[in-house]
């Protein structure tokens, strides 16, 4: 992949600010040069972002109706009423409806749990969810991760004599549901210091504030940041301010005493007894989760996530891992069949946009086939299927663009719609799906920029190999978790050269196993460069070229580390097209 490498240099000032504040810390200049990189300028930022603390937690009643949520919950227990925890399908849902169901329940036993099919009632409140409440004589529906929008259905249930209190961090209309209380930081007019919680996170914060009215412990809270942290990486929502502290302590505890379902999920994803970090959750663990509510019903996840007996979370643990072969089929074959259709498309080479609809797609995979589709691609992407009388699909973006404000600005030809910046849901009538594709590809436009279309990297610090240390190393480590606003750092190396030993590995010869020494210090890094056979033969001829990358745990060594090879660009490249960074010869 020939990526666009995006780097501005430090001036003198930045690295006399940098050398000073790695003084004070004790980091490299490297580390400190990054944390400033990330508007973190004092000694006292720094060690609030290595070392978070649970007590710098924003208060929960600053969210704005967190006092009506917890009056009308109090209210609900001291009449007995029948109370359920309601919630979206995904990852994000599950685990929020997991952790508010678990924390409740030691409290509190009139309580039940509810996950909507994605294929019966489609996403968000449905009135057959409502119809079972009722039924069951449920009083207080808590619907976490949804019902934002929900504003005929909540005010059905109102009809029924059923309460609702929201926890969304969905973008809001400018008409609310006629719900008891709306916990979304971003409401119109809300308060609360930050505004990127998960929906897992706005639960989380609701049981903080049930606590604090009823003189529950916080300690009896933290065994619930596993599931936190597993919707922050999952949801891929910002990971810094309140998320960073949620992150941090969330992350401990999946490392040191995970729930008995996360536990049993660990251990299926071939991850027992090492150091699980967030992109373990979201290539690993999150997919299994999800894996339920795509394939079969999301009510399977939370009974894992709530499961106390670790042989009976393991049987559950090994059904939605099979829901998960079954989902990767399912995707393998769906990305193929939609690249083949955005390739037989003779306008596609002209729009800023791909939006297709496929004939029998899988509602429960359609998601990741647009986000395969915009990794492809470089565009923002829809999805649709047939579904019914109407089509129903997912969205997904590239870096820095809105494709919820790009959806909003067509509601009109829409059923249904909602989502984030980078993923949104939405419906439509079919004979709409003309009309949408010209309006979404004029919004798209007329409001992305060239360079958000362009493979690109963004290269956090130039170094040496001899910068290279344990330390670094070590540095680099406090910065964890790694995430949106707080990305793993990225690097590059110019005049580097192969050590003589580097070679083409894998099944299919794509990858390159490489022993590297650059032009400024004897060091030999290993590193590898995953689908990049096709550089082999240039880094062969002893020439020199450039390389970005992460700097990794060498597994199969404790202690050392390895370059995880982004991108290489040799100077017969540069030569014909330079990109970003100056080449040698040019500096």
């Amino acid at each position: 992949m020939n990526y666009e490498w995006n780097y501005t240099p430090p001036t003198a000032s930045e690295q006399e600010a940098a050398a000073e504040l790695a003084r004070k810390l004790n980091v490299s200049s490297v580390v400190a040069r990054l944390l400033m990189g990330r508007g973190i300028t004092t000694e006292e930022e720094a060690r609030r972002f290595f070392r978070p603390q649970l007590h710098d937690l924003h208060d929960p009643f600053l969210m704005t109706d967190m006092d009506l949520a917890v009056e009308r919950l109090n209210m609900a227990m001291g009449r007995k009423e029948r109370i359920m925890i309601y919630g979206d399908y995904d990852v994000d849902g599950v685990t929020a409806v997991a952790l508010v169901y678990r924390f409740l329940r030691q409290y509190y036993s009139n309580i039940d749990y509810y996950i909507p099919d994605r294929y019966e009632e489609g996403y968000g409140v449905s009135r057959q969810g409502i119809d079972y409440a009722k039924q069951t004589d449920v009083k207080l529906i808590i619907i976490l991760d949804c019902g934002i929008k929900a504003v005929e259905e909540i005010a059905y249930a109102k009809s029924q004599g059923i309460d609702f209190i929201i926890c969304d961090h969905h973008v809001p209309d400018d008409i609310l549901p006629p719900a008891v209380a709306i916990l979304n930081a971003k409401r119109q007019g809300a308060t609360y210091p930050y505004k990127d919680l998960s929906g897992c996170g706005v639960g989380f914060k609701l049981m903080q504030a049930f606590a604090l009215s009823n003189g529950i412990a916080f300690s009896t809270l933290v065994p619930l940041l596993d599931l936190v942290v597993v919707s922050i990486a999952a949801d891929i929502v910002p990971i810094m301010g309140e998320n960073r502290i949620l992150a941090y302590h969330g992350m401990k505890q999946l490392n040191t005493g995970p729930s008995t379902g996360l536990k049993a999920i660990i251990d299926v994803c071939g991850l027992t007894d090492k150091d699980i970090h967030m992109t373990d959750i979201i290539f690993k663990m999150g997919p299994r989760i999800n894996a339920s509510g795509r394939i079969q019903n999301g009510k399977e996840s939370v009974r894992l996530l709530i499961e106390h007996d670790y042989d009976q979370a393991i049987k559950l643990a090994r059904q939605i891992d099979q829901y998960n072969e079954e989902r990767k089929e399912l995707d393998k074959r769906m990305t193929e069949e939609a690249s083949r259709l955005v390739s037989q498309l003779p306008e596609m080479q002209d729009e800023s946009a791909i939006v297709i609809v496929g004939e029998d797609w899988h509602k429960g995979v359609i998601g990741i086939v647009a986000s395969r589709l915009t990794e492809l691609y470089f565009r923002p992407a829809v999805v649709l299927t047939k579904w019914g009388d109407e089509v129903t699909g997912s969205a997904r973006s590239v870096t820095g663009f809105d494709v919820y404000k790009a959806i909003e600005s067509c509601r009109d030809l829409l059923e249904n719609f909602g989502g984030h910046t980078y993923a949104a849901g939405l419906s439509m009538k079919e004979e709409n799906v003309s009309a949408f594709r010209e309006r979404f590809n004029q919004y798209v436009a007329a409001n992305i920029r060239p360079e958000q279309i362009k493979p690109s990297l963004n290269i956090d610090a130039e170094i040496s190999f001899r910068e290279i240390t344990n330390k670094l190393h070590n540095d680099l480590k406090r910065m964890r978790p790694f995430g949106p606003e707080n990305p793993k750092p990225v690097f590059c190396t110019h005049q580097v050269y192969d050590y003589g030993t580097s070679k083409v590995v894998g099944r299919d010869q794509e990858h390159i196993k490489l022993e590297l020494v650059d032009s400024k210090s004897n060091n030999v890094m290993n590193g590898i460069a995953f689908g990049q056979s096709s550089e082999a033969r240039y880094i062969k001829t002893k020439r020199s070229f450039d390389i970005a990358y992460t700097i990794e745990e060498n597994t199969h060594k404790r202690g050392e580390v390895q370059l995880l090879i982004e991108d290489i660009k040799t100077h017969a490249q540069n030569d014909d097209a330079q990109r970003g960074i100056p080449t040698d010869t040019e500096r």
